[in-house]
């Protein structure tokens, strides 16, 4: 097969989500990555180095990505999009609605929907996927998330517990290829205030500070059109120890998932996910959520 359409399949592997968007030129196919639940380029969970689209020196590129997840108590809908320039820039918009369910109810506020808007900036600092992937060096991006969270009739209670309506993420991604055996691999720290991604707000009393958390994305190539892999992604959990709200009331998991992805053309691609989301809001609901993620993108 030759080199660079064992690249393009292997982005696809470490995409976790969907296709790529197609630009004016350029890239090879789905080198451009894919949008995660927050926006910017990368798997489902978690960004990447890459930039979004097929634009190369001086072109622009972009996506659109629709992205649903469903557990047994919570439903998340989330839609946005991106663009890059010059394969070195990209800005990012995501919006994001967390369905409380049951759980809404009975914390006596049925209909409750947390609500958070994110706006990214990344740029890539070093390296490229394609022409280093045979050497050592990954390709290396840092990148900026913006968040604003509106949680409704919960907001009084949480800013009580000293939790901030908006926060930013700071993080650097290093992005590698390993050619032959069709793998990609990335991983990302990210410096966060954020409580379950920003949905419950920013920080708590006693917990104000930045927390560095990893998160890591892995796949393999099975196919031209088939991939499967895996992510893990870590949160910070600041209400861990805050004994006011009862033990372990709203004590936050981490994240994680397995992925397959089908990519019918360059232009759509389709993902289901199995999603272990872990305990949310365990003083009202002690089970893990677990369920179904499903993410369609879209090439412009």
């Amino acid at each position: 097969m030759p080199r660079h359409h064992r690249f393009a399949l292997a982005t696809l592997a470490l995409a976790c989500a969907s296709s790529s968007a197609f630009a004016f030129g350029g890239k090879l196919l789905l080198t451009g990555g894919v949008s995660n639940i927050e926006g910017a380029a990368g798997g489902g969970l978690t960004p990447w180095a890459v930039t979004g689209g097929y634009g190369t020196a001086g072109e622009f590129g972009g996506s659109a990505f629709a992205t649903r997840v469903k557990t047994q108590d919570f439903a998340v809908n989330a839609y946005g999009a991106a663009v890059a320039y010059d394969d070195r820039i990209e800005v990012s918009f995501a919006k994001q609605s967390f369905d409380t369910g049951p759980v809404g109810t009975t914390l006596g506020l049925p209909g409750l929907k947390l609500k958070q808007d994110i706006v990214g900036v990344k740029l890539r600092v070093f390296g490229d996927a394609v022409l280093d992937s045979d050497t050592w060096l990954p390709q290396v991006a840092i990148g900026v998330q913006h968040k604003k969270s509106d949680a409704g009739a919960l907001q009084p209670t949480l800013t009580a517990f000293g939790v901030k309506d908006s926060g930013t993420d700071v993080y650097v991604s290093a992005t590698k290829l390993f050619l032959a055996p069709g793998i990609l691999v990335n991983g990302t720290l990210r410096a966060t205030k954020a409580n379950q991604n920003g949905l419950l707000g920013f920080g708590a009393t006693g917990h104000t500070s930045y927390r560095v958390q990893p998160e890591v994305s892995l796949a393999w190539l099975l196919r031209r059109d088939l991939a499967i892999g895996a992510e893990y992604r870590a949160k910070p959990d600041n209400f861990r120890d805050n004994t006011a709200l009862g033990a372990g009331a709203l004590d936050e998991d981490d994240w994680a998932d397995v992925f397959i992805a089908w990519a019918p053309s360059k232009h759509f691609s389709l993902t289901l996910a199995y999603v272990d989301a872990g305990k949310i809001v365990p003083g009202v609901v002690n089970k893990r959520q677990t369920g179904a993620y499903v993410s369609a993108q879209v090439a412009f």
